[in-house]
């Protein structure tokens, strides 16, 4: 893990969709990229029996 000192940051907040100018519409990609919390699907150890199912609390994650 790389880790470090900031002394100073910035984050552009905002809401709604894409604003570009009508100029610029055909030029790039346009759109947004949800950014979610959330649990991944479980991976299993490498060595795990394959017969060994996914426990019910796992699932319902």
């Amino acid at each position: 893990m790389i880790l470090l000192d900031l002394e100073e940051v910035s984050a552009k907040i905002r809401t709604g969709g894409p604003n570009d100018d009508p100029e610029d519409v055909p030029l790039h990609w346009a759109g947004v990229v949800p950014l979610v919390r959330g649990y991944g699907a479980p991976v299993p150890a490498d060595d795990l029996d394959p017969a060994v199912a996914l426990p019910d609390y796992l699932t319902t994650l």
